[in-house]
């Protein structure tokens, strides 16, 4: 089977329905929206969110929250990653990128502190947590905090 030989199932399409094509189609004349009033006119019909004069839902629930566009958001990436590297490598925000640890080389890095590290690495990042930095200096690595280009 090849991709150009695919086709619904048996049944699964249907012809559309014609609307409003004469009275033999069963949906003549009144097209199916019934006899004069709003609903029956083009562009009839209530607006998206109206309640029958009910307070609608989006009017009775308070506004709430607000967005920071100060915040960073940071990839993150644990102690217990840096495992794959070998001591005394160079570890990067790009290295992590190519080692798949962080998602884009265009994001800030942040190294957090879960797990244990047992090999000294030099690490680049553009931020580092209290309890990572102890790890990774207790193993005999050091790390460096980049600047980010934003």
């Amino acid at each position: 089977m090849k991709l150009n030989e695919l086709k619904p199932a048996r049944g699964a399409v249907r012809p559309r329905k014609r609307i409003g094509r004469g009275q033999g189609s069963g949906t003549g004349g009144t097209a199916g929206r019934g006899h004069k009033g709003h609903s029956s006119r083009s562009g009839g019909g209530s607006a998206p969110g109206f309640e029958g004069g009910q307070m609608p839902i989006q009017r009775r629930l308070p506004k709430g929250g607000f967005t920071n566009i100060n915040r960073i958001e940071y990839q993150v990436v644990n102690v217990s990653s840096l495992i794959i590297f070998e001591a005394g490598a160079e570890v990067t925000p790009l290295l992590l990128k190519e080692r798949r640890l962080a998602r884009k080389a265009t994001i800030p890095v942040k190294l957090l502190g879960r797990g244990e590290l047992d090999r000294a690495v030099r690490v680049s990042v553009h931020a580092v947590s209290e309890s990572a930095r102890r790890k990774v200096e207790a193993a005999g690595g050091t790390v460096e905090l980049v600047k980010s280009k934003s």
